[in-house]
C-alpha cells in the first residue's frame, strides 16, 4: 500500500507557519509599505555567532538592482517598515545590507507550550504536499545476500521516505529484482555446478559463477527440500518435472532468485524497512513486452538506428555522451533497453518524481537514463538519481572482515547482529550519501559521548526518567496552559527552544535536498546543547514555578528527539 503521511492539522496559533515563513511575511509586508519591489526568495540563514542575531537574510542584497536602490538603503527601509511581531525582538542592519533578527525572549518561551501542543506534528509540513514520488533503493542483485552497502543504501532511503512524506508527498517504494540476463544466467549455472558436486558428478563451475558459500547453501536446499542424494535421483528429479537442460537452468534460476529475495525481505525487514512494491524485471517488464513497444516509440520518433547489426537510441541528441545500444546484434536486449522501458511506462506512469538510490559504480547511468526520459518527453530534473558510496567497516579504527561466510564481503545481518538496527541506521545517516563512510563498530556499541546515537538517545531517556521521578513523588502537574514559562530565561534555555524552533524548518530543508543526514547531524547538536544543561540545572526541585517551566521545556527536547529519531528508523528509548 502506498505510503501516505497526511497533512498535519493547522494548529491554531501563529506557530502553525515557520519562524521564516512568518519572518517572510515580514519583510514582504516592509517592502511593501516602502514601496519597493517583493523579494523572489527570501533566504534565511542562523548565524553561528549570537552577536549577529537568531536568524539573516541578504534580501537587501539581492534586491538592490530590481529597486535601483543600494542595499544599505534597502535595509533600513526593511528596518523602518518592519510590522511588529510577537516573535521579534528587533531588527539590526550588519555590513553592506545584511538584516539580522533577534527573537523575542519571552516569546521563545512560550513558544515551548506550542511546540508541545504540536507533538507529533512539530517538524511536519506541506513542502512536497501532493506530489506522487516512485523511490527505488537497495535493489541488490538477487545472486548474493545483502551486504553493507545495501545496509547504507537501505537506511537513507527509508529516511528519505519518512521525510519527503512527512512534508506531504505521497512515495511509493520500490525493490527491483534483476532476474534476468547474464547475472541470473550465472547464479543458475552456479546452483547447478554445486549441486553436481554435492552428488560427485562432473562439474565445472562457470567462470562468471558466484563461488560464496551461500551458493552451497542453496544447493544443499533445494536436495533437501526434493529429497535428491543420488545421481539417479536427480535424474528421476529432472524427468518427473520434464525438465531438458535449457529448462533445468531456468528451474534452478527462479528457485535461487525466489530464495535470496525471501532472505533479503527478511533482513530488510529486521532493519524496519518494507516496500510497497517488489518488481521483478522478468515478470513485469519483459514478459509484458514493454520494452520492445517502448523501441516502437522511440523508432516513431526518429530516435534510433541500425550500426553492425545492433540497434542504437541517439543518446547524443539529449546531452549524453556517446549513443546506447538498445538491442544488440544477437537480438538480446541490453539492460539499458529494459531499464528505460520500465522508468518510461510504470515509475512515470504512477508518479511525476522518479527518485533511484544507486551503487558508486554507476556513474555513467544517471546521463543515459535521462537523455531516454527527455526523448520521451519526460523532464531531465524529474529523475533524481542518488550515488550511495561505499562503506569501510573497521574496529577501534583497524580494518575488519567479519563475513561468516565468505571474506571478501561483510553481510548486512551480520552487521545487525553485531551493533543493532538503531545503531546501524544512524551510523550510516553521521555523513552525506555520495561521501565514503568508516563504520566503526567498536563506537557503534559503546555507551559513552563518542557514539552519536547513544548520545542523542540518552537525551531522550533522561527526559523519559525525569518524568518517572515526578511520578514516584507524586508531583502534580497542570495542564501546560497554565504553567508559567516566563522564567525560562536562562542563555542556555534560550538556546534550547531556539534550536527547538529550528527544527521545522530544518526538516524541510534536508527533505528537500533529499540529505537525511542533516536530521542525524541537527540531533547531535541538540544533544549536545540538553546534556550540559541537564547536568548544570535540577529540573525537579523546591521553586515549583521554575520546576513545571524546566519540565516543560524539556519535554518539548524529547518529543523533537524523538520526531527526528523517527525520521531516521530509529528508537526513541525509554530508559538507557
Amino acid at each position: 500500500m502506498m505510503k501516505e503521511i497526511a497533512a498535519v492539522a493547522a494548529i491554531s496559533s501563529p506557530m502553525a507557519q515557520t519562524i521564516t515563513q512568518q519572518l517572510t511575511d515580514g519583510v514582504q509586508t516592509a517592502l511593501a509599505k516602502a514601496g519597493l519591489p517583493p523579494a523572489a526568495v527570501c533566504p534565511w540563514e542562523v548565524p553561528r555567532q549570537a552577536e549577529h542575531g537568531d536568524y539573516a537574510t541578504n534580501v537587501p542584497m539581492t534586491l538592490a538592482r530590481a529597486a535601483r536602490r543600494p542595499p544599505r538603503q534597502i535595509a533600513e527601509a526593511i528596518v523602518a517598515n518592519f510590522p511588529a511581531l510577537g516573535e521579534v525582538d528587533h531588527v539590526e542592519i550588519a555590513g553592506p545590507g545584511f538584516l539580522n533578527v533577534f527573537l523575542s525572549p519571552a516569546w521563545c518561551a512560550e513558544a515551548v507550550r506550542r511546540i508541545i501542543a504540536a507533538g507529533d506534528g512539530w517538524g511536519r509540513g506541506d513542502a512536497a504536499a501532493g506530489q506522487r514520488v516512485r523511490l527505488e533503493f537497495v535493489s541488490a542483485n538477487p545472486t548474493g545476500p545483502l551486504v553493507i552497502v545495501n545496509a547504507r543504501a537501505a537506511a537513507v532511503g527509508d529516511s528519505l521516505v519518512r521525510m519527503l512524506c512527512a512534508q506531504g508527498a505521497h512515495v511509493t517504494t520500490e525493490y527491483y529484482v534483476n532476474d534476468a540476463g547474464n547475472q541470473f544466467d550465472a547464479l543458475a549455472r552456479s546452483v547447478d555446478a554445486r549441486i553436481r558436486e554435492a552428488l560427485g558428478l562432473p562439474s565445472t563451475f562457470p567462470e562468471n559463477g558466484y563461488p560464496g558459500e551461500y551458493v552451497m547453501d542453496l544447493a544443499g536446499e533445494y536436495l533437501a527440500e526434493h529429497r535428491i542424494d543420488t545421481p539417479a535421483a536427480l535424474e528421476a528429479h529432472r524427468a518427473q518435472k520434464g525438465l531438458g537442460a535449457g529448462d533445468w537452468l531456468e528451474h534452478l534460476g527462479r528457485y535461487a532468485v525466489a530464495k535470496m529475495v525471501e532472505s533479503q525481505r527478511r533482513v530488510l525487514a529486521d532493519y524496519g524497512v518494507t516496500f510497497d512494491v517488489w518488481t521483478s524485471e522478468q515478470r513485469d517488464v519483459r514478459a509484458v513486452g514493454l520494452p520492445d513497444a517502448v523501441i516502437e516509440e522511440l523508432e516513431r520518433r526518429g530516435l534510433v538506428y541500425e550500426l553492425d547489426g545492433a540497434l542504437w537510441f541517439r543518446a547524443t541528441a539529449f546531452g549524453d555522451e556517446k549513443d546506447r545500444v538498445l538491442r544488440k546484434s544477437t537480438g538480446e536486449l541490453t539492460y539499458f533497453a529494459v531499464d528505460l522501458a520500465f522508468h518510461h511506462v510504470v515509475k512515470f506512469g504512477a508518479a511525476e518524481r522518479v527518485i533511484n538510490l544507486m551503487g558508486p559504480d554507476h556513474h555513467g547511468y544517471v546521463p543515459r537514463m535521462r537523455a531516454a526520459m527527455q526523448a520521451l518527453d519526460h523532464a531531465p530534473e524529474a529523475l533524481e538519481v542518488m550515488i550511495i558510496q561505499l562503506v569501510t567497516l573497521l574496529r577501534e579504527g583497524q580494518p575488519v572482515r567479519m563475513s561468516k561466510r565468505r571474506g571478501e564481503f561483510v553481510l548486512m545481518e551480520e552487521l545487525i547482529e553485531e551493533v543493532g538496527r538503531d545503531a546501524a541506521r544512524f551510523t550510516f545517516l553521521t555523513r552525506r550519501h555520495d561521501s565514503p563512510l568508516e563504520f566503526d563498530l567498536a563506537v557503534a556499541t559503546r555507551q559513552t559521548a563518542e557514539n552519536p546515537v547513544y548520545y542523542v538517545q540518552y537525551a531522550h531517556a533522561r527526559i523519559r526518567s525525569i518524568w518517572k521521578q515526578v511520578a514516584e513523588q507524586g508531583i502534580a502537574v497542570p495542564a501546560w496552559d497554565e504553567v508559567d514559562l516566563g522564567v525560562l530565561t536562562l542563555p542556555e534555555e534560550q538556546a534550547l527552544i531556539k534550536r527547538l524552533l529550528q527544527y521545522p524548518d530544518f526538516v524541510a530543508g534536508a527533505a528537500r535536498a533529499l540529505e537525511p543526514h542533516r536530521v542525524a547531524y541537527w540531533l547531535t547538536e541538540l544533544a549536545g546543547v540538553f546534556h550540559p544543561y541537564y547536568r548544570a540545572h535540577r529540573v525537579i526541585q523546591d521553586d515549583r514555578r521554575l520546576m513545571l517551566a524546566r519540565l516543560a521545556l524539556c519535554t518539548a527536547v524529547g518529543l523533537v528527539v524523538r520526531n527526528g529519531l523517527g525520521l531516521l528508523g530509529v528508537s526513541a528509548p525509554e530508559s538507557m
